[in-house]
């Protein structure tokens, strides 16, 4: 075993750890204060070429393996989590589906736009009454003279709202087979009438990041913009999100960083007793179990990043990444406040935010419970 980075690997880090301290550190809290989408540093971002990594050059892609794009949403997130989220929603649930499964016209018209940073796409799955239950969805795509006809409703969408989001790949019911429903994507252009796009606010977590509401009452597309095959979208959600766990399983970990790194400088300055409190065992150990639970974290989502590059299966690595490094970045977030003791619970400083944006890790792209479903199925249960 060879546990090395590539010079090209390790440069992606430097390069992107450098932006992320120079260009989003300075503004993250004030982004966050005011739940700001910055379309500045979005543009900056596909500027480093941050959009698009894993894509061939044919498509305006940068044709990288995974890891390398995995080591740069981990930088991101190890600064604000709010960019970090605008870049992992847009590779792996906005540009990665029309990559897989999209045919050659729609990929020469969607994806070359999509990996400058002066687009975004978003993956509508989630809706009111359909979270972990993907299969209770209502929304329907109905097809009527060689056009789509789509209502219903997604919420929680990310990249769906903003000024520069160019559309939404949307998982619809398309019918009926044998008792159950048919699930359809199609893809939906920002300006369709009757597609409305609603930006969500007063969010707990990720406040600069662009979290929607988006509704179709009616919308008409062509029968061309179908994803891949009727009856396929089941098949093409299931695929997207094991690629989205390891983008969320590089925010846990990137998030994790940062908290360990802020709470280990914080212990070494504070004096409480006439000594630095990281002298005191109790606050060393507690130091020392977060260095510990990342350095587990990273080997684990390196591994299932190794797999998938390998083409070998890595759906359940990829479940365990996301369970694994979301909860570690509870529990280090967690600790790392303690230590800052009051401090911590102020905005002044930037743990408070950290503490904030760990909650969605349990959470988004598929709860920490149903990453413990789709383990206990691969291991035989």
């Amino acid at each position: 075993m060879n546990f090395d980075l590539s010079e090209e690997q390790n440069l992606i880090r430097e390069t992107v750890r450098d932006f992320a301290e120079r260009e989003i550190k300075p503004v993250a809290k004030e982004l966050d204060d005011r739940e700001e989408f910055s379309y500045e540093l979005t543009k900056k971002m596909g500027e480093l070429g941050l959009f698009g990594m894993t894509i061939p050059q044919k498509y305006g892609g940068h044709g990288l393996d995974t890891l390398s794009y995995i080591i740069a949403v981990e930088e991101l997130a190890r600064v604000d989590g709010s960019q970090a989220a605008t870049v992992a929603a847009h590779n792996s649930l906005g540009i990665g589906p029309l990559y897989v499964y999209g045919t050659e016209e729609q990929r020469m018209k969607y994806i070359p736009q999509l990996c400058t940073g002066k687009g975004v796409w978003s993956f509508g799955l989630t809706e009111p009454g359909a979270g972990s239950d993907s299969r209770g969805s209502k929304t329907t795509a109905v097809l009527k003279n060689k056009e789509w006809i789509i209502n219903g409703s997604k919420i929680f969408i990310t990249n769906g709202a903003s000024d520069i989001s160019k559309g939404c790949t949307v998982q619809a019911v398309s019918g009926e087979e044998n008792g159950k429903k048919v699930f359809t994507t199609i893809i939906v252009e920002s300006g369709t009438k009757g597609f409305k796009q609603v930006p969500m606010h007063e969010k707990l977590m990720w406040r600069a990041s662009d979290t929607s509401e988006l509704y179709f009452d009616d919308v008409h597309v062509p029968e061309e913009n179908l994803l891949g095959k009727v009856g396929e979208g089941s098949h093409i959600m299931l695929h997207t999100l094991d690629g989205g766990r390891l983008s969320i399983g590089a925010m846990g970990l990137g998030l994790a960083q940062g908290a360990f790194e802020m709470a280990l400088s914080y212990a070494q300055e504070r004096k409480q007793f006439g000594k630095q409190i990281s002298r005191f065992q109790i606050n060393s150990f507690k130091l020392a179990d977060m260095a510990m639970k990342i350095e587990l974290a990273r080997n684990l989502l390196y591994k299932a990043c190794w797999l998938k590059d390998e083409g070998r299966p890595y759906s359940k690595e990829a479940a365990m990444s996301k369970l694994y490094c979301s909860e570690i970045a509870r529990e280090v977030a967690d600790e790392a406040v303690q230590i800052h003791g009051g401090y911590g619970l102020m905005k002044d400083y930037p743990i408070e935010r950290f503490y904030r944006d760990q909650r969605l890790l349990q959470i988004g792209e598929g709860t920490s419970e149903i990453q413990r479903l789709v383990i206990s199925r691969q291991i035989g249960c």
